[in-house]
């Protein structure tokens, strides 16, 4: 396998990093959209002015919204869009995904990102702390603020690896038609979970977003605003990936569950080329297989 193969093209790490570039202006100036498009408040209006990273650059047609902004919100889709697009399945990753996985593959790139951006921040705060003596303002909220993304943007990913946490004792004791109905059993308790979140909690989430309630510490970032927002928009796609998953998984063979679907083929190579081909040849050398042939002392 090409070294390409493994670790992806030059492409596949800038379409995130470019979608991370854009979509982070565009939350960071979010309250630029919300006067122009929704009103004045003076508390939103002052919010504005103090996170303004281009103050000196005029509004488009009298707004408060200017060229960068509305140029981050134009790029924001189309570089989504392309990143869905040049997005390819890692070895490691699940086989059966099909054209409609690109989003959720994709946003798993963006997480792989925000993840390296997470630990440098936290770095770059080690490093003044400790080394300079001079501790930052913001890291500490930056740090939660990209956690928190993390966090709900890696379980849409997980969703459509099928790497969510399942039981399977029972499952794969069933035949196929018993495991389907499983299947459409907890994809409809997901979707009906997912429902009622997002009804009860749209109006208190949306109200969040109007204001740009903010964390209300020395940074102040907007984390009450775009995480409420984000944990509903987030539930509705994981939703629509289950939904999604049922489909594609519908007509496939039952697979059995061992302790060797931890460990992958490259890994499996590792192993055997460290022990030797001479001593394990095709012999199964997972962790379950060794401790199944291992014999027990007898007191």
């Amino acid at each position: 396998m090409e070294e390409s193969e493994k670790n992806g093209t030059v492409i596949e790490w800038l379409m995130p990093l470019a979608f991370i570039l854009t979509f982070g202006w565009m939350t960071w100036h979010a309250p630029a959209y919300v006067l122009d498009m929704h009103g004045y408040t003076d508390e939103l209006f002052a919010r504005f002015k103090r996170v303004d990273l281009t103050p000196d650059m005029p509004g488009l047609f009298g707004g408060y919204g200017d060229i960068v902004d509305y140029g981050a919100m134009l790029l924001s889709p189309i570089i989504f869009f392309f990143g869905m697009k040049t997005v390819r399945r890692a070895p490691m990753e699940f086989e059966n995904w099909r054209n409609w996985d690109r989003l959720s593959v994709f946003v798993g790139r963006v997480v792989m990102m925000l993840i390296v951006l997470l630990t440098s921040v936290m770095l770059y705060e080690v490093i003044l702390r400790y080394v300079f003596e001079a501790p930052t303002l913001w890291a500490n909220e930056m740090s939660l603020w990209l956690a928190g993304y993390v966090f709900l943007c890696s379980g849409l990913y997980a969703m459509q690896q099928r790497s969510h946490i399942r039981i399977f004792l029972l499952y794969d004791m069933m035949p196929r038609f018993f495991q389907r109905c499983c299947d459409v059993l907890s994809t409809a308790f997901i979707v009906l979970f997912a429902f009622f979140l997002v009804y009860g909690g749209y109006g208190e989430a949306f109200d969040k977003f109007l204001r740009w309630e903010t964390f209300g510490t020395a940074f102040d970032p907007p984390i009450p605003a775009t995480i409420k927002t984000m944990v509903l928009f987030i539930i509705s796609m994981v939703a629509v990936q289950a939904v999604l998953n049922l489909i594609a998984d519908w007509n496939l063979e039952p697979v059995k569950h061992t302790a060797a679907d931890d460990i992958d083929e490259d890994e499996l190579a590792r192993l055997r080329a460290a022990v030797g081909a001479d001593g394990t040849g095709d012999l199964d050398v997972t962790r379950g297989a060794i401790q199944s042939n291992t014999p027990r002392k007898h007191d």
